[in-house]
């Protein structure tokens, strides 16, 4: 899995800029990127995608290749302490970027001891996450956000929710941007929230602006891919959907893969 990130090339030398208004946006040139949208503990998904993008990367023309995953590994679908361990292993190369989504927020605060941050994780699809890493129904079901908290603490790996706990709130490449919700409109984008980057919706959504780069976010499930001039969300509801996407860009071409195709 993931020959991809192994390949290093001898980049040639990049042609002199255009004004970005006077060109489509490029993700710049000798690279390309592959983002996934929204996981949410369908690891069987992320395993297809993965290989999906590796055979895609293999039968293009050879240049350095980067990953991002856009946040939401967790809750909701049956496998998500595996999704965990699966990104773990993608951590050890250099080229993979992991964002932080609302839904890992509230797992690592419920998972360090916030009783509050449990009661809300268990109605977001956190019952789930629980049970992949050994809670049965049973004991959930008996148990009270107080014992929830305290079986987190005792069984959760400290290296996961870490692990969990260091992702990005943001990532720039060219004229794009990478965050898990969307952004605040009208504000500059080294004056984002990292709450708006994981937890906006409709003011980024309804939102016409020219952003100054193309956001690529996940968070909003939508049937397909909804693409905008200013925008391209690509959670396509994976955990009831079975469809996960990924958007692969190089200069100023992007396509999407997607395990329903």
């Amino acid at each position: 899995m993931l020959r991809l990130f192994r390949r290093s090339v001898e980049p040639a030398s990049a042609p002199a800029e255009e004004a970005p208004e006077t060109r489509p946006a490029s993700i710049g040139e000798n690279k390309r990127v592959y983002a996934i949208g929204d996981i949410h503990g369908r690891a069987d998904l992320l395993i297809d995608l993965l290989r999906r993008i590796d055979n895609d990367d293999a039968d293009s023309i050879p240049c350095p290749t980067e990953l991002i995953l856009l946040g939401d590994l967790v809750d909701r679908g049956p496998q998500s302490r595996k999704v965990v361990e699966l990104a773990m292993q993608l951590s050890q190369s250099s080229a993979v970027h992991f964002l932080k989504g609302n839904h890992e927020e509230i797992f690592i605060r419920a998972a360090r001891g916030e009783v509050a941050a449990t009661r809300f994780f268990c109605r977001i699809g956190g019952q789930e996450t629980l049970h992949s890493y050994g809670l049965s129904q049973a004991d959930y079901a008996a148990m009270k956000a107080e014992h929830l908290t305290s079986w987190m603490l005792a069984n959760i790996p400290r290296a996961h929710v870490d692990f969990l706990d260091a992702f990005s709130d943001m990532v720039e490449i060219g004229d794009y941007i990478f965050v898990h919700a969307g952004i605040r409109p009208g504000v500059p984008l080294n004056g984002q929230e990292p709450h708006d980057l994981r937890w906006i919706r409709a003011d980024f959504l309804k939102s016409s602006e020219a952003f100054g780069k193309v956001v690529i976010h996940g968070h909003t499930i939508t049937p397909a891919v909804d693409e905008h001039s200013n925008r391209i969300g690509i959670d396509t509801g994976a955990y009831m959907s079975g469809r996960l996407t990924a958007i692969g860009l190089q200069a100023d071409q992007h396509w999407f893969l997607s395990t329903a195709d």
